[in-house]
């Protein structure tokens, strides 16, 4: 029981710490205060971890995670903000420190000791990493928040009705999940920032909308429980249909629309757009042929 309780609320507290940074980085990059006032998307997180710790012991839902959506609610508008901020400043950044390579890292790690050695101002430190570029930074906070998404459910109590062999399979379908999900923001955004300011809205809208896979887990939690006794489509085929609709509506479907739009109406073309529009497109084609193929059993 300590163990769970310990695990619900160190999840929490590294989910409310990383939106914090978050949070730091959007108020120094506006030079203004008052985004500090972002931190007001903390209460419900904060909310839930009380209830849930008083009624449920910290356990997690079986078909969804409120702290999973709370910590999204928190850090995707921070993200945004970065995001927007870079498109519409990019031409006027000064020089940075980049974290491309081994030795811009090294450099980087070398200043840093210079800086920390008690010789110069406690704000030096906080300078130093604000120095580092704006696409590095805003790669860090995706990469630590899909990281931070599988590490907290992983760390997370297990719901009541989920077994331990559904959660290692959710735990792996969330890694392949959020690599596709790194690749689309990161790559697809540098193909139009330069071309369509406004695009970038729709990209962001749709990674948003993709992140709400994390929250949601009802493909595989209900992958045994299927009614057998039922007479409808649904209630025998219920964890394949949902894995569907997932895939189509909130991943591959979306994914493959941003990414023909890029080719089509940008006409950007190169190896990787075209490799995973492809690959977007055979998801959906296969998912719609799964569908067909669940519909024809069930009317034999």
């Amino acid at each position: 029981m300590l163990v769970k309780f310990t695990c619900a609320v160190v999840t929490r507290i590294l989910f409310i710490l990383v939106s914090l940074i978050g949070v730091w980085r959007v108020t120094w990059v506006k030079n203004n205060t008052l985004y500090w006032f972002l931190t007001i998307l903390y209460l419900p997180l904060v909310a839930e971890m009380i209830l849930t710790l008083k009624r449920r012991k910290g356990k997690d839902y079986k078909w969804f995670s409120p702290a999973i959506l709370f910590f999204l609610m928190s850090i995707i508008p921070t993200i945004w903000i970065l995001e927007l901020h870079h498109q519409q400043n990019s031409s006027h950044e000064t020089k940075c420190n980049k974290l491309d390579s081994t030795d811009s890292i090294q450099a980087f790690f070398d200043e840093w000791r210079n800086l920390t050695n008690g010789t110069v101002n406690p704000q030096d430190p906080l300078k130093l990493l604000s120095s580092v570029c704006a696409n590095d930074w805003i790669l860090a906070l995706h990469q630590i928040l899909l990281i931070l998404l599988i590490v907290g459910k992983w760390l997370l109590p297990i719901a009541g009705g989920v077994t331990r062999d559904e959660m290692s399979q959710l735990l792996l379908i969330f890694v392949g999940i959020a690599a596709d999900i790194l690749e689309f923001i990161s790559e697809t955004l540098s193909d139009v920032k330069e071309n369509s300011p406004q695009f970038v809205y729709v990209i962001l809208g749709v990674w948003t909308w993709s992140m709400l896979q994390f929250p949601l887990h009802i493909s595989v939690v209900n992958s045994g429980t299927e009614d057998f006794s039922g007479d409808s489509l649904f209630s025998r085929h219920r964890a394949d249909i949902c894995n569907i609709v997932e895939s189509l509506f909130l991943q591959d479907g979306p994914f493959l629309f941003v990414r023909l739009t890029v080719m089509m109406h940008f006409s950007v073309f190169h190896q990787m757009l075209v490799f995973f529009a492809f690959k977007n497109f055979l998801v959906v084609m296969l998912n719609i042929y799964r569908l067909w193929v669940i519909c024809i059993d069930y009317r034999s």
